[in-house]
């Protein structure tokens, strides 16, 4: 009896032991699993905020590029207001040299009407041609869209230069005109206002070249076209409209207006 009561106690021992390392185990679990738990949450976490920092930097790149190209795009249209305007500049001062010519030529007839027996159809061509000019309306602060326009406009100042051109000549048969200081007045301006619009023509092609040159060349053409630049036209080269009238002194012959 007394071995067996010995036993008991340890038996109650054994199960006690079981229960606490159950027990143990238990806890020791419930530890592992709050610290995974723990590491995923925090794992997704790190995750999420890399991610969220890759969106951030796309999107602040993705302004950044639109900022850049909003302003190169300000800058090119910027420049092509510029060229712009300098071309509308030139050719105001072109029309400036043709009005100046036009301004000229009723004194020159007056003046020339005075002579007796002067050639009538030479004064008619030159009044017909000054007349057509005015028929072709074109804005005197900014170049024309339309190449025929500036087509019809360039052929009216071309007939207008060539009946000066005819008259002057016709004036040397007349010595009374030749001796009017009023006359050879008005003839030194007109081949004066003639210098001054071959070279004012040329300087507004050079900007026109210049403009066009630069609205037609890639990328800009899309600024170009997205702000509505168009290319302009040039004048064209004329036989003898570039020089001033040529005046040819023949004194070998017996003047015309001699002989009345």
């Amino acid at each position: 009896m007394c071995a067996a009561r010995s036993k008991r106690p340890r038996a109650k021992q054994s199960v006690g032991s079981l229960g606490s390392s159950s027990r143990f185990q238990t806890g020791f679990r419930i530890i592992r699993v709050e610290l995974l738990r723990e590491h995923l949450v925090n794992g997704n976490f790190a995750g999420m905020k890399k991610g969220l920092l890759g969106i951030g930097v796309v999107l602040a790149g993705l302004v950044g590029l639109a900022v850049f190209f909003f302003m190169w795009g300000i800058g090119k249209n910027n420049a092509m207001v510029a060229k712009r305007n300098a071309m509308d500049a030139q050719w105001a001062q072109v029309q400036s040299v043709y009005q100046r010519r036009a301004d000229l030529i009723p004194n020159l007839v007056q003046t020339v009407k005075g002579a007796a027996d002067f050639e009538k159809s030479t004064l008619e061509a030159v009044v017909n041609a000054r007349a057509s000019v005015g028929q072709v309306n074109l804005s005197t602060t900014s170049a024309p869209d339309d190449p025929q326009t500036l087509q019809k406009f360039q052929a009216a100042q071309d007939q207008l230069s060539s009946a000066l051109s005819r008259l002057l000549v016709v004036v040397e048969k007349y010595p009374e005109l030749r001796a009017n200081q009023n006359f050879l007045g008005l003839q030194t301006q007109l081949e004066g206002t003639e210098n001054r619009i071959s070279v004012e023509r040329g300087k507004y092609n050079e900007t026109v070249r210049d403009y066009n040159t630069y609205i037609e060349t890639f990328p800009n053409s899309l600024i170009a076209g997205f702000r509505n630049f168009k290319t302009k036209p040039y004048f064209e080269a004329t036989a003898g409209a570039e020089r001033p009238p040529q005046v040819q002194f023949d004194f070998g012959k017996t003047p015309a207006a001699t002989n009345r």
